[in-house]
Order: structure tokens, then sequence, then C-alpha cells
């Protein structure tokens, strides 16, 4: 039977952590509020990565942390998710990334990082090549993969290439189900995963983000398909964060719904009653990441289906 979540999951502890231009440019969620030096954001953005990774800890997930080196400097190498993917068959993908300073990510010692860990990977799919071509496909920042259907939600982007996803799909025996997404202003909402988090019994979504009715009626039939109960948020919600979330699961087998609390208060009763219905909740406060680096929760975590 194949997983959707896993009780192990990749995490890189930052650097250099830092406010990155190059992805300000299509990134609504950054924000440059001028409050912090450089060195009190890295230093704020490490106790949060030590933090989110002690509550993991201590609610039974395996965590594995890989150490950002100093050199070379990269702003973002606190969101993994979007340069490399381990997947239940044993392949491993890396990904083509849309700011330069980004593709600095893409780490062989990450990678070992997890291998040592006992993990086997039997093919690499190196998708980065597609650079040169200025076409791009970010990780799990780009797709929300449904692995119990076979199914790779996508939101079209600069960074999300509906080819590039049809030809990743392909290596994967995977169907494409892509769409679009925008923000309030009319803006491409940059990355499916902060407008839409997929657990094995639900989905959180901005569905007034999606202002195609046919895209909507689309979608909404194939969570009916799949068994997916709708968790619908607004777009202020997604704002906050509140649709990147990532289902884990602990060692003891019990599964855990993870989120910044910027998301958790963002949602009503109503909406927290309805996801403790389907999993359990954790939260962890990682406002300067979110606030400098216009990712939460969710970005910050790779997650490891490698057999072991």
């Amino acid at each position: 039977m194949r997983q959707q979540t896993t009780p192990h999951i990749l995490m890189v502890r930052p650097a250099n952590f830092a406010f990155n231009e190059e992805t300000a440019a299509n990134n609504a969620f950054q924000s440059r509020d001028g409050k912090l030096t450089p060195a009190e954001m890295r230093e704020r953005a490490m106790q949060e990565f030590d933090g989110f990774v002690a509550q993991l800890r201590a609610a039974g997930v395996d965590v594995i942390v890989a150490q950002d080196t100093a050199e070379p400097v990269k702003p973002d190498a606190v969101f993994p998710n979007n340069w490399v993917t381990f997947h239940q068959e044993g392949f491993m993908v890396t990904y083509p990334m849309f700011a330069p300073t980004r593709r600095l990510e893409r780490s062989d010692a990450v990678i070992e990082t997890v291998l040592e860990q006992g993990y086997h990977s039997n093919k690499r799919i190196c998708l980065e090549t597609h650079e040169a071509t200025n076409t791009f496909l970010e990780g799990t920042g780009s797709i929300i993969f449904d692995h119990q259907h076979k199914l790779a939600y996508a939101c079209l982007s600069p960074r999300t290439d509906a080819n590039l996803l049809e030809e990743l799909c392909q290596h994967l025996g995977y169907q494409k189900v892509v769409f679009h997404s925008v923000d309030a202003h009319g803006q491409d909402v940059y990355h499916t995963n902060v407008m839409m988090a997929l657990g094995e019994t639900f989905v959180v979504i901005c569905m007034d983000s999606v202002r195609d009715a046919s895209e909507r009626r689309m979608l909404e039939e194939k969570f009916r398909e799949t068994n997916k109960e709708i968790v619908d948020i607004t777009l202020e919600q997604m704002n906050a964060f509140a649709g990147n979330m990532l289902q884990v699961r602990n060692t003891s087998g019990q599964t855990i719904l993870v989120m910044s609390s910027t998301a958790f208060h963002a949602l009503t009763p109503a909406q927290v009653q309805k996801l403790e219905s389907h999993t359990q909740l954790l939260h962890a406060p990682i406002n300067t990441i979110e606030t400098y680096g216009g990712g939460s929760a969710r970005c910050m975590m790779a997650e490891v289906f490698l057999p072991n």
C-alpha cells in the first residue's frame, strides 16, 4: 500500500538565513520590514529552526537535520523541499530553481546525510538541466503529491511549468492535475503549497484563489473521487500561511498535521475542530522565517519515503 505520510523528515539548519531579493520578484509572501539586522535575522531563524525540530522530535517524528554550509551563502537553505524529493520507489528527484541563489542549495552532502541513515535510492532524476531554458519546477513547493492515487496537483506560475510537470509524472507514473491560483491582487500564487495541503483524508485549500469555475469544479471532483474532505480557507488565511501545512506520522503511527503558529491562529474554531477530526495538530512559532523567507512550516520539511 502506498504511503501518503511518513515519520521521516529532512530539515536543513540554516547558516545564513536572509531576505532574498531574487525570490522576492514573484513571492508576495516575503516582507522586508527593516526591523531586524542581518545578524539578528540569522540568529532568530536558527532559534526558530531548533525549536521547531525539538517540537517535532518530542511528538515522535524522526527528523534528519543537515547543517547548511556557511559558504556559498544560501539565504533560503532552510527550505529543502523545493530542490529534492525522496520517493517510495527508491527515486530521488532534484529540481530546477527559479532563483540562481537557490540553485546553490542542491547538495550531494545533504543527500548523503539522508542516505547515511540507511535509506536506499536506486535512481536519481535530475531535472535541473532545464534551468538552461528558464523552465522551473520547485519540488513540493510546486507540486502537491497524492501518493495514494498517483496524482500531482500544481498551480501554474513562473516557478511551475506544466510541460516539466508532465515529464516528471511520466518518470513517476503519476497523473498531473494543473490549475491556476491567484492572490487578492490577481498575482499568480508562486507555489502550490501555500494555497493547498493534502492529508490522507482531507485537503486544506483556498478555493477563492482558483478563479476559473471549471478548474474549481475539476478540483472538487478529484477530491470527491479520492475521498478528501475539503477544508476551505480564505485568501486572508492563505496569506497567514494556513495552506502551508504538512501531514506527517510519528514513529508510533499516529498522524500529525504540522503548521506554523501563525497558520494555526488564523484558523477558525470550526476549522480546527474539523481538522482535529482527521488528525492531531502541531504548530510552532517561526515568524522570522515566514516574514523574511516567504515560506512556512511545510517548506521547511522534505519527506523521506525511500526504502530503508
